[in-house]
């Protein structure tokens, strides 16, 4: 189990294991079951990362929601996720109860004395701490369970097949390639885990057993003070992070020793040639970009060596990915000409959308 750094509160890794084996107790409690959905919408914390860790173990499905959705988006994926248990920030909670009704149940996050809290909700730190521990092992751990934009109707939720052992072996392999997962790294975590990338970026640092720095929000100057202080190798950022960092003065830029960085991750929008190129130049061949979707995962991926040898590309194949550039008639396009992106990951384990099977059968 990983190390947990936290507003600069260190959570050692058998306090963090007896949190998350506490979490299966409250939420089995709770009628949590495998299957089941878990709507989680909380801010970066250990406490979201306990949740999916424990849900996981239950067998369940968490669903990450943005806390920036508005109401509308809110009420359809908390009634299309068929949700059995929302876990949400208390801060959060006045904007939402008129869109959580029963039989949803609601636990509110928070410290047991935080102004705001609704004294007539269940308190989610309270319960997890009066639980009793629960290992929670399951033959078909879930994972989360993602909803799409919505740029082509409402957004729809991404259930993912449990997955084999030769899946699972291939999906570890992939995040290896994109994220740089190794035993004993010394991760940070910045972006906000209610999307997938940073969602598997801390679930995959947990599963390896490194340090895992997590922040509420990205600050760029921030950033670098805590990639010297705790000798961070690996990191998860999007262009706009690096174009934040790239503006701060000089003196600022040349402050922290940055040394120890060995794997930066990219992905969910195209980095500018000329953003990654300054980066390279100031942190050197460690920057990595990915391209994939949520139903899809990583299909290609792009090192420094090869951006720089060719600015703008979205990278080469990941093993197993069959990828093709194709005509409207389904004929592959010459080189050099723009077309639709077909891809298939081989041996991957399947989705399905939530209530949408005949929006996935015709993607085959």
């Amino acid at each position: 189990m990983t190390t947990v750094v936290f507003r600069g509160q260190r959570i050692e890794p058998d306090v963090f294991e007896q949190r998350v084996q506490r979490s299966v107790g409250a939420l089995r409690m709770l009628g949590l079951r495998d299957g089941d959905v878990l709507a989680l919408m909380l801010h970066n914390g250990p406490e979201l990362l306990e949740l999916m860790l424990a849900a996981r173990a239950i067998g369940a499905y968490w669903c990450p929601i943005n806390w920036h959705f508005k109401i509308d988006e809110l009420r359809h994926i908390l009634a299309d996720s068929g949700a059995h248990l929302l876990v949400v920030d208390a801060g959060l909670w006045p904007g939402l109860a008129e869109v959580a009704a029963p039989p949803l149940q609601v636990v509110l996050a928070g410290e047991a004395g935080e102004a705001g809290l609704d004294p007539e909700r269940l308190r989610w730190r309270l319960l997890r701490d009066a639980a009793t521990p629960d290992a929670g092992a399951t033959s078909q751990p879930r994972s989360a369970m993602f909803y799409t934009s919505g740029t082509t109707g409402r957004p729809k939720g991404i259930r993912r097949q449990p997955a084999t052992a030769e899946q699972a072996a291939r999906g570890a392999d992939r995040l290896q390639r994109v994220i740089g997962c190794e035993p004993g790294m010394r991760a940070l975590l910045s972006a906000p885990m209610y999307h997938s990338a940073p969602n598997s970026f801390a679930m995959s640092v947990a599963q390896h057993g490194g340090l895992l720095i997590l922040e509420e929000r990205f600050d760029a100057e921030a950033t670098l003070a805590l990639i010297e202080q705790y000798s961070i190798s690996h990191s998860y950022l999007v262009p706009t992070m690096y174009v934040r960092l790239l503006r701060l003065p000089q003196e600022i830029r040349q402050r922290n020793d940055l040394s120890s960085l060995r794997f930066i991750s990219s992905t969910g929008s195209p980095c500018p040639p000329a953003v990654k190129q300054a980066m390279i130049e100031w942190w050197g061949p460690v920057i990595h970009e990915a391209y994939g979707s949520s139903e899809l995962s990583y299909m290609t991926v792009l090192t420094s060596e090869q951006a720089l040898r060719k600015p703008g590309s979205a990278g080469l194949p990941l093993p197993g990915v069959d990828l093709r550039i194709l005509d409207d008639d389904g004929k592959p396009k010459p080189n050099g000409e723009a077309g639709t992106i077909y891809v298939k990951p081989d041996q991957l384990a399947d989705f399905s959308y939530n209530h949408g099977d005949s929006a996935r059968r015709a993607m085959e």
